[in-house]
């Protein structure tokens, strides 16, 4: 029997196969150890191998593409409702080569060596400043201890630390002074990668032509173009602009029953670094000052006589990240569309 769809349980040492022929019958069902994995693979005529999009799933989806192989990467969450009963590695294999061949099933693009090395990039920033974060908070509580309330700002903290370390007038004990100039210290070189990072990724932006493309739409700068054109290339693993912006989680939930729409809050579903930035340069957008004269501006304005300003900086995003769509899958390059001067 010829094996047409595998599934494929990746692990860190023990990998799980559940092989079907044409027919849906089942062919073979082992498991293999890391070590002989491209081996089994490389005898076998190529087929479809369904695999979680989890820790490591890039990797084997590219070496198995340079045996011949068709890799296909799933989110997890559509893989569950096929697994039966309890939860096995060989459960896990079937349940992941049934869903693989459901025609209405959803891939994850594959990405590539220099994809992953900019996201990269971007998690080690998203890391270090989120420490940098937590290192100035831990130093505001500390000091509030001894009645000393710091203004906000992290730049405040780098600013006054040292001289209230070494004014002899605060009453503070000498161990806690040295102990406020090792967290000052810590918070500097947090601060310091931070900034290391985010200069490689800008370079790297300005070297590629479709992220310095994303770049000129209001609210997109190099930070949040990079991580898009980084996460899914030219963007047509979606079918149009609406699919990306629903895989970013920036369209209605739906509870929709006997014929009644009711729209709730956004999903939040999908890539939340991206979603994060996308709404971060969308408020900026939104609460700009100077004087609006493109037609998405004008839109912005009449939606915010209705709604919120939280809502508007949402929708702008959901309608940037349709933008984007068009420009990575169409090839295009965007232009302002000025509005019509009023009469």
């Amino acid at each position: 029997m010829k094996i047409t769809t595998i599934g494929l349980d990746l692990a860190k040492n023990v990998f799980q196969i559940h092989a079907v022929d044409s027919a849906s019958k089942v062919v073979l069902t082992r498991q293999l150890r890391r070590g002989k994995m491209l081996e089994f693979f490389a005898n076998l005529s190529p087929c479809v191998v369904g695999m979680e999009a989890c820790s490591g799933a890039n990797y084997w989806a590219r070496e198995l593409e340079k045996l011949g192989h068709t890799p296909k990467l799933m989110a997890p969450q559509f893989v569950k409702p096929y697994v039966k009963a309890n939860k096995t590695d060989a459960a896990d294999a079937e349940a992941i080569c049934e869903a693989v061949t459901r025609p209405s099933m959803r891939f994850v693009p594959i990405k590539n060596e220099e994809q992953q090395a900019v996201l990269s990039l971007h998690r080690a920033r998203q890391g270090f400043v989120k420490a940098r974060t937590a290192q100035a908070n831990q130093i505001r509580g500390l000091l509030a201890e001894y009645g000393i309330v710091m203004p906000r700002g992290i730049g405040k903290i780098a600013e006054m630390l040292p001289d209230i370390a070494g004014d002899a007038d605060i009453s503070l004990p000498y161990r806690f002074r040295t102990l406020l100039l090792r967290l000052l210290h810590h918070l500097l070189e947090l601060d310091r990668e931070a900034k290391e990072l985010e200069a490689q990724i800008v370079a790297w932006h300005k070297d590629s032509i479709e992220s310095t493309k994303l770049a000129k739409i209001p609210g997109v700068g190099p930070m949040t173009a990079s991580a898009i054109v980084a996460t899914i290339g030219d963007g047509r693993n979606f079918k149009n602009g609406r699919q990306f912006a629903a895989w970013l989680g920036l369209v209605p939930r739906q509870h929709s029953s006997g014929g009644k729409t009711n729209l709730l809050g956004i999903s939040k579903r999908g890539d939340g670094y991206i979603r994060q930035l996308l709404v971060h340069g969308a408020r900026a957008v939104v609460t700009i000052g100077k004087p609006r004269a493109t037609e998405t501006d004008r839109w912005i304005e009449r939606l915010r006589e209705r709604k919120h300003t939280n809502i508007v900086c949402v929708a702008l995003a959901n309608k940037t990240a349709r933008v984007i769509w068009a420009l990575l899958a169409h090839e295009r390059k965007y232009i302002h569309t000025l509005a019509p001067k009023s009469p």
